[in-house]
């Protein structure tokens, strides 16, 4: 809540400007009326107020006067399903989706930005007056009706307005634990208006605003429409089954475009929108600035080192966590990719709290000549308010640069949608978000593992979490494009619940985090995924046909833990590359002697997993010293016979046989012929 002493000199500066504006306690304020879908109009007269918060989140800063010039209508409550079907009588067939807003005089839910505007612009059509969405600032001003609290009822947010607040896992079954609880009816109008005569502004639905979702500029303003451009357009309100932190005057949210959800709806406003120029469209950020377009060919000629190599590690998450961000204390599961122009993209998502709605994706680029990655950029991407697990970055080999990234509801990865944006000028630029798969469900967090097959199908794999299980026996799905990226579909969704065993098969990759990669005969797909609840050596997946069966067998690679996962991949040479953790390997060194070494890994083998007959501890060598290994791997030994010890890693060979393997803070290089010689002898 703003703090009346900090605020003070604010306030009288912001009396003053609305004063002077005419804007503040207006009379002129139009009439009431009730429209032709049986909405009562409230009139909202202009006026001026503080915008955003100090104490809330960063993106609610600056905090600052806007002043609405002019008056305009705002719906009393939320457009029902009633009111909605009269524009779209399809959508009843949307009712009781998922068990939500099933009555007459429930607030519509499962409807797009898009769909709101074309509903204002049928009612305007209708009734011949300037119907749209409010904007945002229009929204907060007529939220707060006068109030500097947090709530339009004070500093608390009474308990009869409450609707389910809390941490939301909905639809999954098994964290849902009180599902049935959870879907309450979203009624419009049951609680209290505020002093303007507007109902439910805080909870029942999110409601879509007019704008671009932007960071708010400083100084006095008068009528901001939000960015000129942008890839999420703005909510406010929060909805049940969410924190109350979110239901506040000043929170910021908001989503793609065609996203729906059962937490989105809307309300209407009636005037003409305001003559104001949006503020222009967010600055690139680093790792968008000065990037050559150096032609593929240029970088194909670097010479291919045939010694063994190994350089590393060298940090490459670059940032200074704070709480509140942009870069938050916990960075983790990180992607990697070459582009085109030989620079190398690192994507992660940063966050407080794995299930928090802060988690976003930030990147940083190592630039072709350069050694030292450069400071992290604070946004990649970052839909407000929405968990945002997992993401890929991936160049194809040709000239398009992929990025696939999985769109929560809201705080956790229960359900998430799937979708995708590419950039043709090695990250510079990219398309606007495009789902995949627009339903919010289980099988769909990327896991950073994309492969083009012989046939030309691109396939990437996806967590199917073991806890949505009875027996906690999850595994891992795969998306596949046939048609150059268009579309994608997960071939085993809808198949039943597959028993991991060896010699049984199923309809989706034994265990969970999946590295894949082509079979040698490239006719097939390989995986090696973790154990959920079982212990015991990862189990070898393989389908030789898209993934509509996979074919379980035993595997000599090692159990993974908490906070391990593994990587793999199909290299120039042929062999297959698997990169893991051990709690105790023996390895033979140079002089023959038998050496115990723990943690990262590497491996290479010629038999498609079935063997690994070249394995080296990913260190350096040198003695032993300490470092920050980040996220779950915190601090750790670096040494002859110890290396990481757990860590999300993931790994790409560049055009010159050099394997690039980052894990949650730290970036390794090296050669397959480093694999293939032997660890140092102790004298060495």
């Amino acid at each position: 809540m703003p703090n009346p002493r900090r605020e003070f000199p604010v306030i009288i500066r912001c009396l003053l400007f609305g004063l002077v504006c005419g804007q503040v306690l207006a009379t002129d304020r139009p009439i009431e009326f009730v429209n032709s879908v049986n909405q009562k109009m409230v009139p909202i007269g202009p006026g001026s107020f503080l915008m955003g918060s100090r104490e809330g989140d960063r993106d609610e800063e600056p905090l600052h006067w806007v002043a609405i010039s002019q008056g305009f209508h705002l719906s009393a409550t939320e457009v029902t399903n009633v009111q909605y079907e009269e524009f779209d009588p399809n959508h009843r067939t949307l009712r009781g989706k998922l068990g939500f807003s099933t009555e007459d005089n429930e607030a519509v839910v499962f409807v797009s930005w898009n769909e709101a505007m074309n509903f204002c612009a049928w009612l305007s059509k209708k009734e011949g007056r300037p119907y749209r969405l409010p904007t945002e600032a229009e929204w907060e001003y007529a939220c707060r009706a006068g109030t500097l609290t947090e709530f339009n009822t004070g500093r608390e947010f009474p308990l009869a307005y409450h609707n389910s607040q809390s941490l939301s896992w909905f639809p999954d079954p098994a964290r849902s634990t009180e599902q049935r609880q959870e879907v309450k009816p979203l009624v419009v109008g049951k609680t209290p208006p505020n002093a303007w005569g507007l109902h439910d502004m805080h909870g029942n639905v999110e409601e879509w605003c007019l704008d671009w979702y932007g960071p708010y500029a400083s100084g006095e303003q008068s009528d901001p429409v939000g960015r000129e451009d942008g890839e999420f357009r703005v909510t406010r309100g929060g909805s049940h089954s969410a924190e109350v932190r979110y239901l506040r005057s000043a929170n910021r949210s908001g989503t793609i475009p065609e996203d729906k959800s059962w937490i989105i709806g809307f309300r209407i406003a009636m005037g003409p929108l305001a003559a104001t120029r949006p503020l222009p469209k967010v600055p690139r950020e680093l790792y968008q600035q000065k990037v050559r377009q150096a032609p593929s060919s240029a970088v194909a000629a670097t010479p291919t080192p045939t010694a063994p190599y190994f350089n590393g590690p060298k940090v490459y998450v670059k940032v200074t966590p704070t709480t509140r961000g942009p870069f938050f204390t916990h960075n983790h599961v990180p992607s990697l990719t070459e582009l085109p122009n030989g620079d190398l993209l690192a994507i992660w998502y940063s966050t407080n709290k794995e299930v928090g709605r802060e988690l976003h994706y930030v990147a940083s680029r190592l630039r072709r000549g350069e050694t030292e990655w450069e400071p992290a950029s604070e946004s990649f991407f970052t839909p407000p308010d929405r968990n945002a697990h997992a993401g890929i970055v991936w160049w194809d080999g040709q000239s398009t640069i992929w990025h696939f990234n999985g769109l929560g509801v809201s705080s956790t990865w229960g359900a998430l949608a799937l979708l995708v944006r590419t950039s043709e000028d090695n990250g510079v630029s990219w398309t606007k978000p495009r789902l995949l798969e627009p339903e919010h469900g289980n099988r769909r967090m990327p896991i950073a593992s994309v492969i083009r097959t012989a046939t030309g199908a691109i396939v990437f794999s996806a967590d199917v979490p073991g806890r949505q299980k009875p027996a906690g026996n999850g595994g891992s799905a795969i998306w596949v494009s046939t048609d150059g990226g268009k579309s994608f579909r997960d071939p085993g969704a809808d198949r039943p619940d597959p028993v991991f065993e060896p010699g049984k098969s199923g309809a989706w990759i034994a265990g969970i985090h999946a590295p894949i990669a082509e079979t040698a005969d490239r006719r097939g797909i390989i995986a090696f995924g973790r154990r959920d609840k079982v212990a015991g050596p990862l189990i070898r997946s393989v389908t030789y046909d898209l993934g509509q069966t996979w074919i379980y067998s035993s595997s000599i690679v090692e159990e993974l833990g908490s906070g391990q996962r593994a990587t793999m991949l199909r290299l120039q040479d042929g062999s297959l590359f698997l990169a893991s953790f051990t709690r105790g390997m023996d390895l033979i060194d140079s002089s023959g002697a038998t050496r115990k070494v723990r943690g990262l890994y590497a491996a290479l083998s010629d038999d498609d997993g079935m063997t690994w007959k070249h394995r080296r501890l990913v260190t350096d060598d040198s003695p032993t010293r300490k470092f920050d290994g980040g996220a779950w791997t915190k601090e750790f030994e670096l040494g002859r016979e110890t290396a990481e010890p757990k860590g999300y890693i993931t790994s790409i060979q560049a055009r010159n046989g050099i394997i690039h393997l980052i894990s949650s803070a730290l970036h390794y290089e090296f050669n397959p012929s480093w694999i293939r010689s032997k660890m140092p002898g102790p004298t060495d």
